[in-house]
């Protein structure tokens, strides 16, 4: 069968591993490097659809772990998919649930057959194996699916972490034969020759690069359509991420799409982007929004400022959003004094386009061969 997703490196700079590319989808295309924003609960935090369509985000992820628990899988599937449910006709990446079930910490138990934990709703306990994760993600019906993986905390002793990528490697293998199932049924269904849905494997490895070379040897063996950087941005010391990061792109394949997952501060896009990765996601703008906190071309400020009371300019002059364009920090301040739910939802969609704008620049500074260029200008003006 032919994969739902196809990849075309559009071109490379010469200095640096920074890639401009193309993800095509059957919900449409995708340009890279991109920023995705997060949607946890079929939704962008204090966003409607439409309005994050406006910002230019081009694919929103969906979580797996808080989907399944509500409303259920089940629920999304009789509604159409994820796409349908949430009004969202764009492209869709779900995660596996790995890393919020592994976050729970004595929550959970990890066997074999995968991890049992209990729910933050109720406390029932369920069992997320990797071919249920395979299976909520084939009912949610996203674009990209991720493989169930373990992801280990920082730090963590060398000898866990070599047994927890080879459990990873072993994981991905039930995912990739599940998942080719369900695409198979699907087809004889349909009569189609082409799969729905895209998995993506993920590179694990903690902070040891000899085993970060390994865990990506076994996960390319299964030549799929996409490959993730999992396991960094979880507590180390930027100056160790990025030393690893700088190892890891060389480790995966050049004709497939490299995402580097939840990562979202503006440095960690650029060193991300100047080492070859094309796809990045984090929470982040829209929980930085919840706190009045706006990212701008001059840094992030804090609306709670008292000296933003009286200040009638935009959050950003170089900003073309609709927050930017209709309203100014005195009343954004305001807002948030009042504890006005428009205030999340203006800064929250300012905060994205602010990213997104971002990606767009990054990908046109590749196109032009000045990337190291742009990123010196972004960062002297940010004040990193």
């Amino acid at each position: 069968m032919k994969e739902a997703l196809t990849f075309e490196l559009l071109k490379t700079d010469p200095r640096t591993r920074a890639r401009r590319g193309r993800i095509t989808t059957l919900h449409g295309t995708i340009e890279t490097p991109v920023f995705m924003p997060v949607g946890t609960q079929a939704t962008v935090k204090a966003m409607k659809p439409e309005d994050v369509a406006a910002t230019g985000a081009e694919i929103i992820l969906g979580n797996t772990y808080h989907l399944f628990l509500r409303p259920g899988a089940d629920v999304v599937a009789e509604a159409g998919g994820l796409h349908k449910f949430m009004n969202w006709p764009h492209p869709i990446l779900t995660d596996s649930g790995g890393f919020q079930v592994f976050s729970l910490g004595k929550f959970r138990k990890i066997t074999e057959e995968g991890a049992k934990f209990k729910s933050y709703i109720d406390g029932s306990t369920h069992l997320m194996t990797p071919e249920s994760s395979i299976d909520v993600q084939h009912a949610l019906g996203s674009d990209i699916m991720m493989a169930f993986d373990e992801c280990v905390a920082y730090p963590s002793e060398r000898q866990y972490v070599a047994r927890s990528l080879e459990r990873t490697t072993r994981w991905l293998r039930r995912c990739d034969e599940h998942h080719r199932l369900l695409e198979e049924q699907d087809a004889m269904k349909t009569g189609s020759d082409t799969m729905r849905q895209a998995l993506f494997g993920i590179m694990q490895g903690g902070m040891e690069k000899d085993l970060r070379r390994i865990s990506a040897e076994q996960i390319t063996e299964m030549d799929l359509p996409g490959y993730a950087i999992g396991g960094l941005s979880v507590g180390e010391p930027k100056d160790i991420m990025v030393e690893v990061l700088d190892e890891c792109t060389d480790y995966l394949p050049k004709d497939k799409p490299r995402y580097l997952m939840g990562v979202g501060t503006v440095d960690y896009l650029f060193e991300g982007v100047e080492r070859g990765v094309d796809m990045f996601d984090c929470v982040l703008p829209t929980r930085l929004a919840r706190h009045g906190v706006a990212m701008t071309s001059h840094g992030n400020i804090n609306i709670k400022n008292a000296k933003y009371i009286r200040d009638f300019t935009p959050l950003d002059p170089e900003c073309d959003c609709y927050c930017c364009t209709h309203y100014t920090k005195a009343y954004l301040s305001h807002l948030f004094r009042q504890n006005e739910i428009l205030c999340s939802m203006l800064l929250s969609e300012h905060n994205i386009r602010f990213l997104v704008h971002m990606m767009q620049e990054i990908r046109k500074a590749i196109e032009e061969d000045r990337f190291l260029e742009y990123k010196k200008e972004f960062y002297a003006k940010y004040g990193i």
